[in-house]
């Protein structure tokens, strides 16, 4: 699951994860994804709480690194800009609380109440036992086991949203950014892809003579969309088997800032004040077919139990707030580098170069 979740998460952004687990059979060190369906109506909630910090972060990486001046192109000049955003992870979103009254049907084989989210530096597993009452006065009963976080496994714990960006000049000292990642295939399995527009508009040339100076500001705002499609095999584990399976992550992230630029020969300082936001949809569709032990009121065994679900996980996460950005940008003749850090909900370092003439 763990390197599922990395490769989802990279996919968008042409980052290429070797898919040596898969859902048929996992290795010893992880589950099968579909394992958490046996938790009933009690699955939502739980990789809710998992997931979460994953996607909250991919909204802070996803609107940051859109510019590096507020200076914006003259008509028909254009850039192309290689960039990497990395948004750290709070300490608070490492863990999640187990509230067991908040849960129906699951509880915690050895009593813990604080697991790892997806995000988490802990890779500890979680041990969860199910028990489903039936009209039968029996009970449906079933075990597995939920990953730790996958934060050792990323670059310097921060979660990673690579990107290459044109820049294009239009009229009226008005520039248009483009991100694009075509439709991808992975493995007959994954299928992914990314769309990013911004459109910057310099404020400067509305203030006479200020304008001359070799300081800029403007207004931006930008839209991505993510989309990922997952084909599940037929046999997640032992007690599951899937048809037409599939899951399904959608995200998309706006951000609307206010930028200012002291744009000299060889250095250009450059800041930003805005508000992003974003939304995200997590589903496992599909028909499941999940097999309990099924257990009378003491515990004992008395046979099995077969039970048919269809589209089990449906999620919506949304996630907003304020943004800061501050950085510097070294310009040699056409080639540009430059380095910002974003205060923000996930604080985001973004690092890039960029082919511009202007």
């Amino acid at each position: 699951m763990k390197k599922f979740i990395i490769f989802c998460f990279f996919f968008f952004a042409i980052i290429t994860i070797k898919a040596q687990v898969d859902f048929q059979n996992p290795p010893n060190s992880t589950i099968a994804f579909g394992d958490i369906l046996l938790a009933g109506e009690d699955a939502s909630l739980l990789a809710e709480n998992y997931l979460r910090p994953s996607v909250n972060s991919m909204i802070s990486g996803m609107n940051s690194g859109w510019y590096s001046t507020a200076k914006t192109h003259k008509k028909f000049g254009f850039d192309i800009t290689i960039g990497f955003n990395a948004s750290f992870i709070p300490s608070k979103d490492q863990m999640f609380d187990f509230v067991s009254s908040d849960y129906n049907y699951i509880s915690i084989a050895d009593g813990s109440s604080e697991l790892p989210t997806v995000l988490s530096e802990n890779e500890s597993e979680t041990i969860f036992s199910v028990l489903i009452p039936v009209l039968s006065g029996d009970y449906k009963a079933g075990s597995f086991t939920m990953p730790g976080g996958v934060a050792g496994d990323l670059p310097v714990n921060a979660l990673p949203t690579p990107y290459v960006q044109l820049g294009l000049g239009l009229p009226f000292r008005t520039e248009v950014n483009l991100r694009y990642v075509p439709d991808l295939n992975y493995d007959s399995k994954v299928n992914g892809s990314s769309i990013g527009v911004g459109v910057q508009h310099d404020l400067t040339q509305y203030l006479g003579l200020i304008g001359k100076l070799p300081f800029s500001i403007s207004i931006m705002g930008a839209y991505s969309k993510v989309n990922i499609d997952y084909a599940i095999g037929e046999n997640l584990s032992d007690g599951i088997s899937a048809s037409n399976g599939l899951a399904i992550f959608r995200l998309d992230t706006w951000t609307i800032q206010a930028l200012g630029s002291l744009d000299l020969k060889i250095l250009t300082f450059y800041a930003g004040v805005g508000y992003n936001s974003g939304t995200s949809k997590f589903n496992i569709n599909g028909d499941y077919t999940l097999s309990y032990d099924l257990q009378d009121s003491n515990q004992n065994s008395v046979g099995t139990i077969i039970e048919n679900i269809s589209d089990p996980i449906n999620l919506d996460f949304s996630s907003s707030g304020t943004r800061a950005t501050i950085g510097a940008r070294l310009n040699l003749l056409f080639f540009k580098i430059f380095a910002d850090y974003t205060i923000q909900e996930y604080n985001t370092l973004s690092l890039g170069a960029a082919f511009s003439i202007r």
